[in-house]
């Protein structure tokens, strides 16, 4: 009889889309996202995806030293993956975005597969009277005239000089487009397998939140990359539990967190991103799936090991 396939369960701690007025619980500080992360890998996150913010206003930033005051404490710490992200606010230049990666050579990174629009965001600054923080109804209100840019040259600068440390690459997928656009990079060399492809399903701008368009990612992913694939699967808001347990179902790993919800169960704020991971794998468990370590999630990845990351 096969072996249990197991699910890996990523936790995206922060991610700078939501803002500290929209949920008192939202790491903001260092100490935060480490404590954050930290519970996080306990509750059963075998990755954990990290982003960083400036700890006076929680505004998001790609400053390797803001990094550097928590992910050498989650290494010490856990025996968690880290991914950090190569994605940063619209205006900022490519060599901002890969900087931390760069310095802290995690053995995971996020890569965007092609250009973002939101659409719609700046209606989230309506649901509110009053801000923490003038930055952050100014950063809803922008989004309507924003692109997050990530042309063939970003992307591939990125492969090559993030990748040169050893890092491998979850290639975060918002359409089907971007999945001939991983193809067209491993083709070239630039991804080898086994690919990471990570469906980003129902976010504004991008592929909607209809079970079909999962069902459909898998079968183009499918055709396109073979068994050479690992498939993990995230979707916002009030739809994350419901659609990574589908994902799941079909083959998927999952991911969970406060990047891309809030929320633990239907007017109800998560406390912590540990509850959601915790929630997550209860689930999971209930459909008799077992949970990856994250020394098994580095095989079934392909991934380094500890060993190569370095914390300064």
């Amino acid at each position: 009889m096969a072996a249990q396939r197991k699910v890996i369960i990523t936790c995206a701690v922060t991610g700078s889309a939501h803002t500290p007025t929209m949920s008192p619980h939202l790491p903001i500080t260092p100490d935060a996202i480490a404590a954050e992360g930290i519970a996080a890998a306990k509750a059963g996150a075998a990755i954990l995806h990290l982003h960083a913010r400036d700890p006076a206003t929680g505004r998001p930033t790609c400053d390797p030293d803001v990094y550097g005051l928590f992910v050498g404490t989650i290494r010490q710490a856990t025996r968690a993956i880290l991914n950090i992200t190569t994605g940063g606010p619209a205006s900022m230049e490519v060599e901002e975005r890969i900087a931390a990666a760069l310095r802290f050579k995690p053995e995971l990174a996020s890569l965007n597969m092609g250009s973002l629009s939101p659409y719609g965001r700046q209606r989230l600054a309506e649901r509110y009277g009053a801000w923490k923080h003038p930055w952050e109804a100014e950063l809803l209100r922008g989004a309507k005239s924003r692109t997050y840019i990530n042309t063939e040259e970003i992307i591939e600068h990125t492969l090559r000089e993030v990748g040169a440390n050893g890092t491998r690459f979850e290639c975060e997928c918002y359409d089907v487009g971007h999945l001939y656009n991983v193809a067209y990079f491993a083709e070239r060399g630039l991804l080898k397998p086994p690919l990471i492809i990570q469906t980003v399903i129902g976010f504004s701008g991008v592929i909607g939140l209809d079970p079909q368009n999962l069902t459909h990612m898998r079968a183009v992913a499918d055709k396109l990359f073979g068994a050479d694939y690992q498939w993990s699967v995230l979707a916002p808001g009030r739809h994350q539990f419901r659609l990574c347990t589908m994902g799941a179902v079909m083959g998927s790993n999952v991911r969970v967190g406060m990047e891309d919800n809030l929320y633990l169960a239907k007017g109800e704020l998560a406390r912590s991103n540990a509850d959601q991971v915790a929630r997550m794998r209860q689930i999971l468990e209930l459909l008799s799936f077992e949970i990856a370590s994250p020394d098994e999630a580095r095989t079934i990845l392909g991934l380094n090991g500890k060993a190569q990351a370095q914390t300064c």
